[in-house]
């Protein structure tokens, strides 16, 4: 069934992709999920990606700069588009939030907490090697790695406040009156997290991390990437709507990914 793989975090690129951004943002969980402009972007293209690498065991540099390349048009920001046009790219120590959108393939992947933690750094780094870029993706992935494997909202919570000194005791309802566009890992890692922690189910982490605005389908994506590993699925008519928007070669990505490491 569709709803078996492993989707969270693309699919909350997807539903957030209509809402990013100030003229676009929505306050309210009150949308539809899905409309003909619903499309994937960037953080579905590198989350793939990672899914690609962790797979088939490849250099995750080599791997973003050829899916950067081949998918040219979703989205990235301006310093990474230069870093995918570049003969011989090198990190740039960016804190953007893209290491973070992109790495909950490695809390499937990892087998303790510790390869996690590793794992994420190695991800990172070879774009995003500033503290603050590395930590949004071990905390990201870490959370992913927790929710998976039973761990408990609150230990989840406590868990990453005390690694990484993240504020998650604000409430979605108090972050949404003044929250605008931040695509730093701290102003939106806790933010995506804090939604996920709040949610009742899938569904409802992504309207949560969608309804306090800014950078929508990233903040949905990392909360969708969370989200997923706890409830252990999503919607199927969710699923499919993914599915049917997702050229057959990414599919295809999904598809060995999950066959992998849903078990």
């Amino acid at each position: 069934m569709s709803n078996k793989l492993i989707l969270g975090a693309i699919a909350g690129d997807i539903i957030g992709s209509v809402f990013e951004g100030h003229r676009r943002n929505i306050k309210t969980v009150n949308f539809d999920l899905f409309c003909q402009q619903s499309k994937f972007t960037d953080d579905s293209v590198l989350t793939l990606a990672t899914m690609d690498a962790i797979v088939n065991q490849k250099d995750y540099a080599e791997t973003y700069h050829l899916f950067g390349n081949k998918y040219p048009y979703a989205g990235y920001g301006g310093t990474f588009r230069s870093w995918i046009h570049s003969d011989n790219p090198k990190p740039y120590n960016s804190w953007g939030n893209g290491s973070a959108m992109r790495v909950s393939p490695v809390g499937w992947h990892g087998n303790s907490i510790e390869e996690v933690l590793a794992e994420a750094q190695r991800s990172a780094e070879v774009t995003h090697n500033h503290p603050e870029g590395i930590k949004g993706a071990q905390a990201t992935a870490s959370a992913v790695f927790m929710a998976r494997t039973g761990k408990n909202k609150d230990e989840i919570k406590a868990f990453i406040t005390d690694t990484f000194q993240y504020d998650l005791d604000r409430k979605i309802d108090d972050i949404r009156p003044g929250y605008s566009f931040d695509s730093s890992c701290q102003g939106s890692v806790p933010e995506a997290i804090i939604a996920f922690l709040e949610s009742t189910d899938y569904e409802n982490a992504i309207r949560l991390a969608i309804s306090i605005g800014g950078d929508s389908d990233t903040i949905a994506c990392i909360a969708g990437g969370i989200a997923e590993a706890y409830y252990q699925t999503i919607p199927e008519y969710i699923a499919e709507n993914v599915l049917n928007i997702l050229p057959d070669e990414l599919v295809k990505i999904v598809k060995e990914f999950s066959e992998k490491y849903r078990k």
